[in-house]
């Protein structure tokens, strides 16, 4: 009899080949993290950080858990919090998508909406200081805090980069979406120990101040931040690709259409920095390349995936004449 329920199934998704024409001198290859219970990467970090806590004790049942996500952590946490039998309390802000608002309301133990935005016009920063806030007034409580736990990076270091690593007999070029930072973090430190030679290239989205950037607004969720996360000091990179949101879109759409990936905006930002980066360059050998799509689609239906929302992202930008 098999006495496992969905949440135990996190890991192991595949590894799929996708053959764009204008890339053919290289060998491209998607990880597929859209296959994890809840649908994104972020169910390793959550079954991982939740487990380890457990089992050393640093946490009981009657521990509040809380975070600060409106996105895939939070669903994931909310998820397997309730699995573990604890209560979890998730900061969101007014940008939550619909879909991600839903599940978190309907499986964590307290919802907060955050609405002030904070000094870079987003609410990253307002969410951060209603977790202390709270934290501050529930004493058997414990922050997760994608943004600085070591547990985060180890998490992927453990489970994802093991299982590339496992998958493949060389990774040449590693390409990954970047926003809390502790995916990339724990990734590249394996790959790199495994296949020193390995490129690691992050990619972020033109208005992220991660990478030193100016601030701007961002639309798309997953990929990008209004601060640089102290995690992300133990990753291992090479270099760093800035992707805008118009080509993120058009990649999301293009994996769709012609890879039939319904896929999420940081796996279509990552496509795109793959052939904005291998654009006119000569490349011997036929390298492997290997990128992380860190979600599906279903939750971006709404924004990428609606013509009403992302028409105006790919309409020519008009521009003043002079007189």
């Amino acid at each position: 009899m098999v006495n496992q329920v969905i949440l135990d199934k996190v890991g192991n998704t595949p590894v799929v080949q996708l053959s764009p024409s204008e890339l053919n001198h290289i060998h491209l290859y998607a990880k597929m993290e859209s296959f994890n219970p809840t649908g994104s990467v972020k169910d390793r970090a959550a079954s991982y950080i939740i487990q380890t806590l457990l089992n050393s004790g640093e946490i009981n049942k009657e521990t509040v858990i809380m975070e600060s996500s409106s996105g895939n952590f939070g669903v994931a946490l909310s998820s397997y919090c309730r699995y573990f039998g604890l209560p979890f309390y998730c900061i969101v802000d007014p940008n939550i998508a619909s879909e991600n608002e839903m599940l978190i309301q309907r499986l964590s133990t307290k919802m907060i909406k955050v609405t002030t935005p904070d000094s870079s016009g987003g609410y990253l920063l307002t969410r951060i200081e209603k977790v202390k806030e709270l934290k501050r007034e529930i004493a058997n409580s414990y922050w997760i805090n994608q943004y600085g736990n070591p547990l985060n990076a180890s998490a992927y270091y453990h489970t994802l980069a093991t299982e590339l690593c496992g998958q493949f007999d060389q990774i040449d070029y590693l390409f990954m979406g970047v926003s809390s930072g502790g995916t990339i973090s724990g990734t590249s430190r394996k790959v790199k120990e495994m296949f020193p030679n390995c490129k690691v290239i992050a990619v972020d989205m033109v208005g992220s101040v991660i990478f030193g950037g100016a601030p701007q607004k961002r639309h798309i969720p997953g990929i990008g931040s209004s601060m640089t996360p102290d995690i992300l000091k133990t990753a291992v990179i090479d270099e760093v690709m800035m992707v805008d949101e118009a080509s993120t879109i058009r990649s999301c759409h293009e994996l769709l259409d012609k890879e039939m990936i319904y896929a999420g905006g940081s796996s279509g930002s990552v496509y795109s920095a793959v052939k904005q980066y291998f654009a006119g360059k000569t490349i011997t050998g036929n390298p492997n390349v290997v990128m992380i799509f860190a979600d599906r689609g279903e939750r971006y239906g709404n924004t990428i995936y609606n013509p009403s929302w992302y028409t105006p992202f790919l309409e020519p930008k008009k521009t003043l004449e002079l007189i």
